[in-house]
């Protein structure tokens, strides 16, 4: 099962971008999503931005996702 987890977009370059997820960086496809600017927060499945997210939101998002994680 995947799911898609929200990623704060640090580098752009052409069509792909540079996620930051719990510290760690990926590449992740943009030609989904437009409007996306550095330090955006974007929805991430399968290698691709699928959806661009409020911040306050993602945070949320985040802070959920490491409360589930605890609790293994």
């Amino acid at each position: 099962m995947c799911i898609a987890v929200p990623a704060k977009v640090t580098n752009i370059n052409g069509h792909m971008a540079t996620i930051e997820i719990g510290g760690v960086a990926y590449s992740a496809s943009l030609v989904l999503v437009t409007d996306v600017a550095v330090g955006d927060y974007v929805i991430v499945h399968a290698g691709f931005a699928i959806h661009k997210v409020d911040p306050e939101e993602a945070q949320e998002s985040l802070r959920l996702l490491r409360q589930l994680a605890s609790l293994q």
